[in-house]
């Protein structure tokens, strides 16, 4: 073989540290609020975290420790390897490098576990036994579950209803690992009461399941119960950040420069950041590359959506972040990438967004499966959904590169394959799917909650 396909890091070279990107973002980040529009404390947040991940939630030091038995777990399936994808290239017929990071080896199956570890360890130091939390397409509840299951606490996981119909085997691998999944809304919480009330037929959505994953914490009179969250929070991008530590060492060791373009999808921004933020350190040293977050159409978050105070629920029990936000009442159109139906975004994505150090892309779901379906015949990995929009986006910026002439290096987070999800490929392939656009009057009905918010500085 005269290719290397697949470029390889030792388990001794598992990064031993976490970037912290808020020690280098330019401009001032808007602290989180509480009801009464004031900059909150971290004892504001210690009824739903332990005190060690909010220290990390509020850190701004450069470099964490990855602690011990954090890293062992990891090993379990890390270093991921990084994969040059030389049959997409020719059947593009680019002269653009393109590489991967595999995400997808995981053990359930996408990027989700590098936090989900660091979590249940973090509680369980703390002396918390039970986790709950919401998922959207599954990725997440599945990823906590397995994480839950190697440290002995309890899980349960809040699924978007319409996920949890599209999608039953990720309700299956969440038992398997001894997780409870529910769908949302439920009548387990009175948020879910509620909604069901005024909504018997909704479809959920991320801010419901929020809601009651929160609640259900809360209300647990043992102080024995935290929440635990897949995206949005810094610590949860400070987790991911292992992704893209790892693709620079393996980028250096074959010699390869600093990508041209960096490529990620983006629902709550956890894999974007992880892949990402490693780069954009370097990108704000002065390096020239392009970063680009990619969106479902339906749901602009970052290319429409203004930059504003918002909760990231429904019911409003989480503190108001500044951030990008379609509003916390927005329900979804049931697209199939559930991992990227959220209304807001990660108060850092969209800070970095802000700056000018990313610019966001929104494709439609049509073009990304016939992404994903271009990619698995030439790769041969079948793409989660949610992973389909960097590879539609990597797409879009091989054919520019052909156009030009211009021999780019491009990198894109493959955050989770998606033999969960062939539902969603079956109703593709039978042409049952359809685009969905977010109307003007829709837009104008959920962002008008904002305007009774505080304005962030911008």
């Amino acid at each position: 073989m005269s290719k290397r396909k697949k470029i390889f890091l030792s388990e001794k070279e598992i990064p031993k540290q976490w970037y912290n990107i808020a020690a280098d973002l330019p401009g001032t980040i808007n602290p989180p609020l509480g009801p009464d529009g004031n900059p909150i404390g971290p004892e504001a947040l210690a009824p739903v975290f332990p005190m060690n991940l909010i220290e990390q939630e509020v850190s701004t030091e450069r470099w964490i420790d990855i602690p011990e038995k954090v890293l062992d777990m990891l090993s379990i399936w890390r270093p991921a390897p990084l994969v040059r994808a030389y049959a997409l290239e020719e059947a593009l017929g680019t002269p653009a490098k393109i590489y991967y990071k595999n995400e997808s080896v995981s053990p359930a199956g996408s990027h989700k576990p590098n936090t989900a570890v660091a979590q249940a360890y973090y509680n369980k130091e703390f002396g918390i036994k039970n986790l709950t939390t919401e998922t959207g397409a599954g990725q997440w509840g599945s990823a906590l579950s397995f994480a839950t299951s190697l440290l002995g606490l309890t899980c349960k996981v809040f699924m978007v209803r319409v996920s949890f119909d599209q999608k039953p085997y990720r309700k299956m691998m969440m038992e398997a690992w001894g997780g409870e999944c529910y769908p949302s809304p439920s009548d387990l919480t009175q948020a879910g009461r509620d909604v069901l009330a005024k909504y018997p037929d909704t479809p959920g959505s991320l801010g419901i399941a929020i809601s009651e994953a929160v609640e259900a914490a809360v209300t647990d009179e043992s102080g024995e119960t935290r929440y635990s969250l897949g995206s949005v929070l810094n610590h949860v991008m400070l987790h991911q950040t292992i992704i893209g530590l790892e693709a620079k060492k393996q980028l250096e060791l074959i010699g390869e420069k600093l990508p041209d373009v960096v490529i990620a999808c983006a629902g709550g921004g956890s894999n974007f950041a992880g892949l990402a933020f490693p780069f954009m350190r370097d990108k704000i040293n002065g390096a020239q590359m392009e970063i680009i977050p990619v969106e479902p159409a339906s749901c602009p978050t970052l290319t429409k959506a203004p930059f504003a105070y918002d909760h990231g629920d429904l019911a409003k029990m989480t503190p108001l972040l500044a951030m990008n936000s379609l509003g916390h009442g927005f329900i979804p159109p049931p697209i199939h990438a559930g991992g990227l139906r959220y209304h807001g975004m990660s108060p850092l994505v969209s800070h970095a967004v802000k700056e000018g150090l990313a610019t966001p892309e929104a494709i439609h779901q049509l073009e990304c499966y016939e992404a994903g379906l271009l990619f698995s015949r030439t790769e041969g990995i079948i793409p989660a959904p949610e992973t389909t929009h960097a590879i539609a986006s990597t797409i879009r910026q091989a054919k520019q590169a052909k156009e030009e002439g211009k021999e780019k290096v491009i990198l894109f987070n493959f955050s989770g394959h998606g033999l969960m999800d062939l539902v969603g490929y079956d109703k593709f392939l039978k042409g049952e799917l359809k685009n969905h656009e977010l109307s003007a009057e829709d837009y104008e009905e959920f962002t008008a909650v904002l305007k009774n918010h505080p304005s962030p500085i911008i």
